[in-house]
């Protein structure tokens, strides 16, 4: 089984990091994310630096200590976010040569993330896995832009880079004993000329691993050919970080294209709104057919009778889904946790069938 290496042990690939934005997985704590095969997560760091600050998170001992979390935890950069503010058109933000100029809302004093700022961020974290500063575009933004987005994410990464260099003593690449990780990010939006610069630019300046970078999904669903193709120009053995894919059968097809590390929001998003995975094919045909799933909705009524567990393949001890319907129903707390473990749970399982998939051969 392929691994990667990091200051606190190997983590097994493929992985998948459940979204951890503010040092916390949504109605789970540290012990309920190792029972559901958790061994890695992603935190933000422009979100931790807003509340309760990234110098906050240092004097606890650092986002391992601050959360209880024994695992890998790897950070985002919050460029996605800052972009995201930007292109609001609410007036949060704008990008500039510098770094993204950002609030979090209307009347908040404006912020300024530079590369060098979001490094140090990310250090006083302690995180083991760090990700450059990109800027992130939209697949239907104009030529221009896409040009633009690519030479900033160029220039921030080379920052990002020497920035890390100063700070952590030694080169990405180097034996990573002691240090944390420093991933890169490719830009270029739908254009493949782009993408082939980007990539061949920042794996000539040398990094640890590299994520796809920009806005993965469009109208017909997973830009599979532009997610496949980045893939392919980046090298061979590095490793590579599906950033934001997380639905399943688009991890799959990341995955066959050379992805092994996944990190999104999607499935504790669902389990809080009531949306569970269940399997349908409790083979690993799942593997080949991107659709062995189905998804219960739990607030319909029909299920205030069922007798069955959530997915009698995966618990089948667990709580039936007349309980979870009820729970609720009534606005229990524990509805969103047992939900948030079972869709946590169903996705380890995939990563563990991918894994068995690599194993085999």
């Amino acid at each position: 089984m392929k691994v990667l290496g990091t200051r606190r042990g190997p983590l097994r690939l493929p992985a998948f990091l459940p979204d951890g934005t503010r040092a916390v997985v949504k109605g789970l704590d540290s012990r309920d994310l190792a029972e559901c095969g958790v061994e890695a997560l992603m935190v933000n760091s422009l979100h931790l630096a807003t509340r309760p600050g990234a110098s906050t998170v240092k004097a606890v001992g650092g986002v391992h200590r601050f959360m209880g979390w024994n695992g890998i935890a790897a950070s985002d950069s919050g460029g996605f976010q800052a972009w995201s503010m930007a292109a609001s058109g609410a007036g949060l933000g704008s990008v500039t040569d510098r770094g993204f100029v950002y609030r979090h809302e209307k009347g908040a004093r404006k912020r300024l993330l530079t590369p060098e700022k979001c490094i140090r961020r990310q250090l006083d974290l302690d995180a083991d896995i760090l990700f450059c500063l990109d800027q992130c575009t939209h697949p239907n933004d104009p030529a221009e832009a896409q040009r633009a987005g690519i030479e900033r994410t160029l220039d921030w990464a080379r920052r990002c880079r020497d920035e890390f260099v100063a700070r952590a003593g030694c080169e990405p690449g180097a034996a990573a004993a002691g240090r944390p990780l420093l991933f890169a990010v490719v830009q270029g939006g739908a254009d493949p000329d782009l993408r082939r610069r980007c990539a061949g630019e920042l794996a000539g300046m040398g990094f640890d691993g590299f994520g796809f970078g920009g806005w993965p999904i469009g109208d017909d669903g997973l830009l599979t050919d532009m997610v496949a193709m980045t893939a392919d120009l980046l090298p061979a053995d590095a490793p590579k970080h599906a950033l934001g894919i997380g639905k399943p059968e688009n991890m799959l097809a990341a995955w066959r294209a050379g992805y092994r590390l996944f990190d999104c929001a999607l499935p504790t998003r669902n389990a809080r709104r009531k949306r569970l995975y269940i399997t349908l094919d409790n083979s690993d045909n799942i593997l080949k057919n991107n659709k062995s799933y189905d998804v219960l909705y739990m607030e319909h009524e029909r299920h205030s009778r069922d007798r069955s567990a959530l997915d009698p393949s995966l618990d089948p001890e667990g709580p039936s889904r007349a309980y979870l319907h009820h729970l609720f129903k009534i606005g229990d707390a524990a509805a969103e946790r047992l939900a948030t473990r079972h869709n946590l749970g169903f996705y380890a399982r995939l990563i563990d069938r991918m894994r068995r998939s690599e194993a085999d051969g």
